[in-house]
């Protein structure tokens, strides 16, 4: 679908251009589109996450994550789940996989015994591996 225009040269050859107008518009527009839709790939659910040092782990592959925010609400990814319901679902989703590993993010201000209670229905649920997500402290100068 290329747009070729021939003109004659002063010697009587014909000259053939390819117009590249309409490439430049259309590549223009997709980047006005990416641009404005790329930060609101990045929004999710607010958890305040706790700081600790630790090593960093590397997420190539997607991985399952399952969060508690501050109001004990629990999502497996970005996906809302009651806690009656959240053995149940772990089960269903780890059938097929081989790897049984999921990351768990809590809210700082979650009490402790309600996170245990998380655990404890991922643990029932066969889950092997079981990482929490931390955020780094932050440096005072």
């Amino acid at each position: 679908m290329r747009s070729i225009r021939r003109r004659p040269q002063q010697d009587g050859r014909l000259v053939a251009e390819i117009n590249v107008t309409p490439l430049v518009d259309v590549v223009l527009v997709l980047l006005i589109i990416f641009m404005v839709t790329a930060p609101m790939l990045q929004m999710g659910i607010d958890v305040n996450l706790p700081r600790v040092k630790s090593k960093s782990v590397d997420i190539s592959e997607e991985k399952l994550v399952l969060t508690v925010n501050g109001s004990k609400e629990i999502f497996i990814n970005k996906t809302k789940i009651p806690m009656t319901d959240l053995r149940v679902k772990l089960e269903t989703i780890f059938a097929a996989r081989i790897d049984k590993e999921i990351f768990l993010r809590a809210d700082k201000n979650v009490p402790y015994g309600f996170v245990v209670e998380v655990m404890s229905e991922i643990r029932k649920a066969g889950i092997d591996k079981l990482g929490m997500i931390t955020e780094p402290p932050q440096e005072t100068p």
